[in-house]
């Protein structure tokens, strides 16, 4: 990790986001190959920089980040702190691994399917999909412009606010109240670990929020939309990449057909994701008239074994919140198993700060500390 000046909190920045004078290699060999240092930062670290704060390098990442489990045959997988032999999440696998281990106090990873919180969740930590669009992600690796967000990960909600506030200076939640009235979520087609259900729901029970059950039947609909919108734009973001055959050697095998495989996607296809975007988005707007913020797992089961980074639909629960636009908390709860579980908590587009007053709430009656 490549140390910068600065007296103020210290930052890791995941290698899809230009830090003047460092090439981004986007955890990818092929890249990195042809990499020339940044010429200036990313535009989302403005806030950081005025405030002073020490930039402690650029971050590992699953390659291009276009994977869930965190893993990097080039450089290495981050090593998961709550576990050694477990899957750390990805995408942003290196932005989780260096506040787990101190190495920051925040972290910047990239969220287009669930790359922040899904590793915050298998790493014990919070984190936080931003409003796509609240922050500027110029200057980032593009995986798929339409749903790419940047945001932080800390150890708690208060370094969530903290981060946050240098992504956007001024950003403050003291001053919002917590959500009074919940949905609790349980997608159908994805059923959740039942210790993972159980850690949830002793949390919301002692919270004293009400709590009411809420259903999205369109779950299984919007993942596979998802999915086929993210692989359709990484492989037109990539073209550069695709279009030289040499490039082939240094992508792994995995991505590289992840690439090929979203570049099959048909113009048709693509239109009717965009289509059902848009319905998916009504169909929260309905919800959020009548609860203030949704809650659910983030993820469906907890770190697989390293030897099983194929193993899981790992942005089952998080991708879908990616084609609604709309902001999501995820935050560690105790659970019976050896490891935390990990709540998600959506809310309405620009519901940030919503979201962090209702997790300090649920943090505080979880108890649970990294």
């Amino acid at each position: 990790m490549l140390e910068h000046s600065g007296t103020g909190p210290r930052v890791a920045v995941k290698d899809l986001i230009d830090v003047i004078g460092v090439p981004t290699t986007a955890g990818c060999k092929a890249v990195a190959d042809k990499a020339q240092p940044a010429v200036a930062d990313a535009p989302c670290l403005a806030g950081a920089r005025a405030a002073g704060a020490a930039i402690v390098g650029k971050a590992n990442l699953y390659e291009l980040a276009l994977g869930g489990s965190g893993t990097n045959q080039w450089y290495g997988t981050p090593v998961n702190p709550l576990d050694p032999a477990l899957l750390p999440g990805g995408s942003s696998s290196g932005s989780a691994v260096a506040v787990a281990e101190d190495a920051a106090d925040y972290a910047y990873g990239t969220d287009t399917g669930g790359s922040v919180r899904i590793p915050s969740a298998f790493c014990g930590l919070a984190g936080l999909k931003t409003t796509y669009g609240r922050i500027s992600t110029e200057g980032v690796w593009p995986l798929a412009p339409s749903l790419d967000t940047v945001g932080p990960i800390a150890r708690d909600v208060a370094g969530l606010a903290a981060a946050m506030a240098l992504l956007e200076p001024g950003f403050t939640a003291r001053s919002v109240n917590p959500a009074a009235k919940i949905g609790r979520l349980r997608p159908a087609a994805n059923r959740a670990d039942p210790r993972i259900d159980a850690a949830i729901d002793a949390v919301l029970q002692r919270s004293g929020l009400k709590v009411i059950e809420v259903e999205l039947p369109d779950w299984p609909t919007a993942l596979a939309h998802t999915y086929r919108l993210l692989g359709s734009e990484a492989a037109a973001a990539n073209t550069s990449l695709l279009a030289d055959p040499a490039n082939e050697a240094g992508i792994s095998g995995d991505v590289w057909a992840e690439l090929q495989d979203g570049s099959t996607v048909t113009a048709g296809q693509l239109r009717e994701a965009r289509a059902y975007q848009e319905v998916w988005k009504s169909e929260w707007t309905a919800l959020f008239s009548s609860v203030e913020a949704l809650v659910l797992p983030t993820v469906a089961f907890f770190p697989p074994p390293l030897a099983e980074s194929r193993s899981g639909d790992f942005g089952q629960l998080t991708a879908p919140v990616n084609l609604a636009g709309l902001p999501a908390l995820a935050l560690p709860v105790p659970s019976a198993h050896r490891l935390p579980a990990s709540l998600q908590i959506v809310g309405p587009a620009g519901g940030e700060e919503l979201l962090l007053a209702t997790g300090a709430l649920l943090e505080a009656v979880a108890g649970y500390r990294p």
